[in-house]
């Protein structure tokens, strides 16, 4: 490059830099403050000039230019990548006596003298993302997925204008890393004129603003996801290096200093009543807000308490989503037919005239079960109050009218639908016993191998499984793993391109964790928690089939009745015979290792009193080091904690001769052990 070149070069950079800060300025002040600067036209000057810049010199374009919100080139799949730190779900309530019970919960973890402070914001209801930073810099976005996992979308994500693609150093300095949680939006009045577009287009319109948000986040050409109206919204921060925080509140100004959006109306408040009222005033708001929300989400303020109250394998045991009442509308029962589940079981499920609940469109409503038809009297061609429960699954709450020639009650069948076998009663439900000659519920068994808390198989939906099963290419769980591309690409609906996904997708996963196997396998009883906690006890597939329900037992959480269950699951031939067929081509679950196996029994601890951290931390650190905990003073109490103020626990405690320690005692006894106290 000439001298002349170099100058020209260097000129182009130092303006491109500049153009690129006004620009992420500008779309601050348009997109997040809604207080624009300067006007449309001048905005898209600087914006062509910086286009200019970049395609004349490639090598200034950047992955934080505003020029990359443009879409970038199609993609033929996402991939799948895990999450910085898991995704939970909220435990939700409708009832404010559940409210209260969550909050003596908070209360006693925190222990006598620590009063809570909770942050309440609305429960967004849009499509759940993670975005990654890296020195200030949006590296990935991934869809929540199961959870721990998801699909990376970060070319879709960054054609959203309030998604910072660097972010605002002005106020506090961009960490090392930082991975935040986000709801991706769309406005109900953008959604209105979005699906009116779409179906005019030709398309099928989208059931709901969330649908439509998280169908576009999902687009594998990013230039569609930019012509359509999005925002996000941050309320959490999943990980971070570099930087700590003490509150959520302070979490979410940093979020705000950073340049991201936040939920509407976050409060700090610290009682029940606080909550109600807040939840009041959003409900009562609610229809003419120009979002969806379908409650609030209580959480701890304390981060060090949260860590200390700690997690279940589905939702964090600090918050607690507090949902509105369900909405309701009316409309007709057309007909009533029933569904046969993967476990047998026969469900009544009322077909209606579609009608629009909650931005929703809905169509079908399960009626659970004989008992539940018969107590509501539900007919074909009557006219019912229909609902959403939690504002997701659709149920018929009663009959408000009916023709005065109204139509037989619905009578339940005597013979599987699928199958033909004879069905039976089992308490309310109706069942089919024929388990391996059902084609119905082998359907059902295929798609719930290949769902995301499963083997998580792209492509093995319901319609993919019902046509495995209609036209016989798989018989078996089994089988599955024996389909061929060719064997598709017989069938409508498949070319070899999508043949070959779907193989390549079913043949991946033949070395799943062994947690999710457990779950694929339809083990009754056998959800996300216990699988997780079968896998790290027992290590491997075949020392979970040899364990007698004694050993179960040995599980915290697997009683006398759960692991009989399992046990005569895993013990029946058949069910057996299906398993070695799976393990036979090939399928190798990953050992996962033995919980705790590095920690020696350190004790059993009971804490009283008022301690100068809060109660839950301390019972956390205790279990840190190998020791459980307690509520009660017993024979098989190893140590009493006593703090200021104990009562009837210590006299108990001097009677059992349990060894009674002081809380700086107890610091002592844990940091003997390998471990610490966070002590203020």
């Amino acid at each position: 490059m000439t001298d002349q070149g170099t100058l020209e070069f260097d000129n182009a950079r130092t303006e491109a830099e500049k153009l690129r800060e006004e620009l992420h300025h500008h779309a601050y002040s348009y997109y997040v403050e809604a207080r624009p600067e300067i006007s449309d036209t001048e905005y898209d000057q600087l914006f062509r000039r910086l286009l200019e810049l970049e395609k004349a010199h490639p090598e200034l374009r950047s992955p934080d230019s505003p020029t990359q919100r443009v879409g970038a080139k199609p993609q033929n799949k996402f991939e799948t990548v895990g999450h910085t730190a898991p995704m939970l779900s909220l435990d939700s309530t409708q009832d404010a006596d559940e409210l209260r019970r969550f909050d003596d919960k908070i209360r006693k973890a925190l222990g006598e003298g620590h009063e809570p402070t909770y942050l309440i914001e609305p429960k967004l209801d849009g499509a759940s993302i993670e975005l990654v930073y890296e020195d200030g810099v949006l590296t990935r976005a991934v869809t929540r997925g199961n959870g721990r996992e998801g699909e990376e979308v970060t070319d879709n994500i960054r054609t959203i204008p309030s998604v910072p693609l660097r972010l605002r150093t002005q106020d506090r300095a961009a960490p090392e890393l930082l991975a935040v949680r986000g709801e991706v939006i769309m406005y109900i009045s953008d959604f209105r004129v979005f699906n009116a577009r779409w179906v005019e287009a030709g398309g099928e319109p989208y059931a709901s603003p969330r649908n439509s948000a998280a169908g576009s986040v999902r687009q594998l050409d990013s230039h569609v996801t930019a012509s359509r109206e999005l925002d996000l919204l941050v309320y959490d921060i999943l990980a971070i290096e570099g930087s700590g925080f003490k509150s959520d509140a302070d979490v979410i100004g940093a979020i705000q200093q950073w340049g991201f959006k936040v939920p509407d109306r976050i409060q700090s408040v610290g009682t029940v009543e606080d909550i109600l009222e807040y939840h009041a005033e959003f409900a009562a708001d609610r229809e003419d807000l120009d979002y969806e929300i379908d409650g609030v989400v209580i959480k701890l303020d304390d981060l060090s308490a949260r860590l200390a109250i700690g997690v279940t394998s589905h939702h964090p045991r600090w918050a607690l989503a507090f949902k509105f009442e369900p909405r309701q509308e009316v409309t007709r029962i057309d007909k009533i037919e029933v569904n046969v589940g993967r476990t047998g079981v026969i469900t009544p499920v009322a077909l209606l005239d579609p009608v629009l609940v909650g931005g929703v469109t809905v169509s079908r409503a399960s009626l659970h079960n004989r008992e539940e038809l018969r107590r509501k009297d539900l007919r074909e061609g009557d006219t019912v109050r229909v609902q959403r429960a939690g504002d997701v699954i659709p149920q018929v709450v009663e009959v408000i009218a009916h023709e005065k020639d109204r139509a037989r009650p619905f009578e339940m069948p005597t013979e599987c639908p699928a199958c033909g076998a004879p069905v039976y009663e089992e308490g309310p439900r109706i069942k089919c016993p024929n388990r391996f000659g059902c084609s119905a519920q082998l359907q059902g068994r295929i798609v719930h191998l290949g769902s995301r808390s499963a083997l998580n198989i792209e492509g093995l939906g319901e319609e993919t499984a019902a046509l495995l099963v209609s036209e016989g290419l798989v018989g078996s769980l089994a089988e599955l793993f024996d389909v061929r591309p060719e064997q598709l690409m017989e069938h409508e609906g498949f070319a070899e391109k999508s043949a070959t996904a779907l193989v390549e997708a079913i043949r991946s996963k033949k070395a799943p964790e062994l947690q999710h196997f457990l779950i694929a396998l339809g083990i009754p009883e056998v959800g996300a928690a216990v699988a997780r906690d079968l896998s790290g006890h027992f290590g491997s597939i075949e020392a979970i089939r040899e364990a007698t329900a004694e050993e179960l037992e040995q599980i915290d959480g697997i009683g006398p009745r759960m692991s009989q269950v399992i046990t005569a699951f895993l013990e029946d031939e058949r069910n057996s015979s299906e398993i070695d067929a799976i393990l036979a081509r090939g399928i190798e679950p990953v050992a996962s290792a033995p919980v705790g196996e590095d920690l020696m029994d350190a004790g059993t601890a009971v804490f009283t009193g008022t301690l100068p951290i809060p109660r839950a931390s301390a019972e956390a650190a205790w279990r840190a080091v190998g020791g459980r905990t307690s509520n009660t003073v017993s024979t098989k109490t190893d140590f009493l904690i006593a703090g200021d103020n104990t009562g009837s626990k210590r006299e108990k405690a001097e009677r059992l001769d349990v060894v009674i320690l002081n809380f700086r005692e107890f610091v002592a006894k844990v940091a003997l052990l390998g471990g610490e106290v966070d002590v203020p």
